[in-house]
């Protein structure tokens, strides 16, 4: 796994974070909803590219 892709995922993890705790601060569901999309994605993508490494071996 490059710098790069950790960076970018761990990057969408915390954004998704940030927009799930603004969802529950401000009662949005649906970007509290988006919030933990994005963070389920970014940790998906990092799974991922572990399993690349690991092959990569």
């Amino acid at each position: 796994m490059s710098a790069g892709d950790k960076i970018d995922n761990k990057a969408e993890e915390l954004k998704g974070k940030a927009k799930e705790g603004l969802g529950k601060a401000t009662d949005d569901r649906e970007l509290e909803t988006e919030g933990k999309t994005d963070q389920a994605k970014g940790n998906l993508k990092q799974a991922g590219e572990k399993i690349k490494d690991v092959f990569k071996d």
